[in-house]
């Protein structure tokens, strides 16, 4: 049984209601006004639940490998408005992403390398591997049925 399972949309939001739940993230009270990134217009449309969210999509981009702050940037833009061309993109933000390792690194799900970033714990590869676990029971039951 592996994450890559099953879908990442249905393993992010199950994770988000679990960090939600056990109260190990918190999100600040200002993150409703918080853009993304700098080519983002508005904040995020769930802003409440986003803080989770990106909390749990974090940790399944770091499953495989330690990742840095810099190369979730990357991931987390998107498209620079004002152009036509698809060449010209613009990063994600560094602070949020840092937030929330910085809390998920308390909570234990997160530790820091010394050259690759950061890489999940034992608790944070136990969380994720659970919940797919979960996942998958629920899908094959309703399959039988």
């Amino acid at each position: 049984m592996n994450i890559y399972d099953i879908y990442a949309f249905d393993l992010i939001n199950a994770v988000a209601e679990k960090l939600k739940s056990a109260k190990s993230i918190q999100a600040p009270k200002e993150s409703i006004f918080w853009k993304t990134a700098w080519s983002k217009e508005f904040p995020p449309d769930d802003s409440e639940n986003f803080w989770y969210i990106r909390a749990a999509s974090l940790l399944r981009k770091l499953y495989r490998k330690p990742v840095g702050i810099s190369r979730l940037k990357k991931v987390y833009g998107g498209r620079s408005p004002g152009y036509v061309h698809l060449k010209h993109s613009s990063k994600g933000s560094g602070a949020i992403i840092r937030r929330v390792l910085q809390q998920l690194e308390k909570a234990g799900y997160v530790r820091t390398t010394e050259k690759n970033g950061r890489e999940l714990t034992n608790a944070g590869r136990s969380i994720l591997d659970k919940t797919a676990a979960e996942i998958q029971k629920t899908e094959s039951k309703e399959k039988k049925e």
